[in-house]
């Protein structure tokens, strides 16, 4: 991908992201970019993350 994180062109994407854990593991994050560091997911709940944890991220395509 080459970008180590979503940028402003990705706003209002489907958007997968996954992130680290503090105590170790993952945690994944889909749904629409809808800040530099804000996710809406389909449930409507906003999820706030830090580009700091990013482990990976790509955008999704729509079906």
């Amino acid at each position: 991908m080459g970008n180590p994180t979503p940028s402003l062109a990705e706003i209002g994407k489907r958007v997968s992201i996954r992130l680290h854990e503090p105590g170790g593991g993952f945690r994944d994050l889909l749904g629409t970019l809808e800040e530099i560091d804000t996710v809406r997911k389909k449930d409507g709940s906003l999820v706030r993350f830090d580009h700091n944890v990013i482990a990976l991220w790509k955008v999704v395509p729509e079906k």
